[in-house]
């Protein structure tokens, strides 16, 4: 018996440490939206199931890029999961920078995944990164303001029915404003609104000989009609609104319209949060009847840099808040509205999410944007609001720059142009483009 109790207590000591070597701290790079901040505030969920602690590093948008860009550029080690996109995902997989995600489990169900997020998301077959949710953008309108413009929002409107909506909704001694757009500088800020935008004006970044078109008629018209737009029904101070400002402005009642992610829909709607949740409707992303609408296609997703020492602990991490299970159980502690959208088709299949109002919509835009033909004319690229290639986001911030002094009226639309155009044909040339 003596024997059997010591065999039994070494068992158990050997079964303790063995927990305590598996149990592990993973460093997550992440960007401060309300879908992120949620997650965190769900993460002993996590750590109850697999013991794993995780320390969070919350960004601003453009900071979280840089720093993620640096960190894994230079293989700095800081994070064992960074949170990357559609533009970073297949780059940073061909340069054998990122683990490899073709190993999940059974119960995880990447078939699930939406093609177009996996796909994005992937590199010659193989997805790097998990969708944490994904999004189109689309218009969020105020339904008691058009209503009183005497308006009536279509299911798939024109920039011009935008334009004379947000004039009509406009009030600026009421401090309510038509509408408001991204301003802020940055390829994943104003950039991706504007490159979207212009998509449907039948602009495109390059020629398929890899040309820069800036100096062109369509984007000419793209940036001018923008400008003009904010002017004239845009919030003061506009060109230092990104996503999270353009949200507030929204959330407290003084945007008509807002045309940005899809996923800012259950910010919007949210009665805790917002003061104008019983009064919004939504629509596809503008036209201008040349086949292509201005909404862009995005993942915000998790993904691993090869090297990290937590390689096993960030992939359980990945599984838990990518799968099935942390849905329902965001929708347990949150409501349906609230879950992180647009990664996994048994979400729209699920009855209780098609009674989210924006739902459909939802769905309908992210299916609508086509990454692979993403303008009027051809291009040589892949990526609706971005080049999938390694120059594009150091080329885009310089642009983003020259579009944001031109919306605060620091220079006109024809000097961003041609500073556009000049930075951009001395990036390519020197890449051997």
């Amino acid at each position: 018996m003596a024997i059997k109790s010591a065999l039994r207590a070494a068992t158990a000591l050997c079964l303790i440490s063995a927990v305590s070597v598996q149990a592990d701290t993973i460093t997550i790079a992440t960007v401060n939206n309300g879908d992120m901040i949620r997650m965190q505030g769900l993460t002993d969920d996590f750590t109850s199931k697999t013991g794993h602690t995780v320390e969070w590093v919350t960004l601003e948008e453009n900071v979280l890029r840089q720093r993620v860009t640096t960190d894994i550029t230079t293989k700095g080690g800081q994070f064992d999961i960074m949170t990357i996109g559609m533009y970073e995902t297949p780059i940073w997989a061909a340069n054998g920078w990122l683990v490899a995600l073709d190993d999940l489990s059974a119960d995880y169900d990447a078939g699930d995944i939406l093609p177009a997020m996996a796909g994005g998301l992937s590199y010659d077959g193989t997805m790097f990164a998990a969708p944490f949710y994904g999004e189109s953008s689309m218009i969020m309108y105020r339904t008691d303001l058009m209503e009183a413009a005497g308006l009536e929002m279509p299911t798939a409107p024109t920039w011009d029915f935008i334009k004379d909506a947000a004039v009509a909704m406009t009030d600026k001694d009421a401090g309510v404003y038509g509408i408001c757009l991204r301003g802020k500088a940055g390829w994943g800020e104003n950039m991706a609104f504007l490159t979207a935008t212009s998509n449907a004006f039948g602009a495109r970044w390059f020629d398929e000989n890899w040309t820069p078109q800036f100096d062109s008629d369509a984007w000419s018209e793209t940036l001018n009609f923008y400008i003009d737009l904010m002017n004239e029904a845009g919030p003061p101070g506009a060109s230092n609104n990104g996503f999270n400002e353009n949200l507030s402005l929204f959330q407290q009642g003084k945007c008509g319209m807002w045309i940005d992610a899809t996923v800012a829909a259950s910010f919007v709607t949210n009665p805790n949060d917002s003061t104008v949740f019983d009064k919004v409707g939504f629509a596809l992303a503008p036209n201008t009847g040349k086949g292509k609408n201005s909404n862009w296609l995005w993942a915000w997703a998790l993904g691993i840099p090869a090297g990290t020492d937590n390689e096993g602990a960030a992939k359980e991490f990945i599984e838990w808040a990518t799968s099935k299970d942390y849905i329902e159980l965001v929708a347990a502690n949150e409501g349906w509205a609230n879950v992180p959208p647009g990664a996994r088709q048994s979400l729209y299949d699920n009855p209780e999410y098609q009674k989210v109002p924006f739902a459909q919509m939802t769905l309908d835009s992210i299916l609508s944007a086509d990454p692979n033909n993403p303008t009027v004319d051809p291009v040589p690229y892949v990526g609706v609001q971005f080049a999938a290639i390694p120059e594009f986001a150091g080329i885009a911030s310089e642009v983003g720059q020259e579009f944001s002094a031109a919306l605060a009226g620091q220079q006109t639309a024809a000097e961003a142009l041609e500073k556009a155009q000049a930075l951009t044909v001395d990036a390519m040339e020197a890449a051997g483009y």
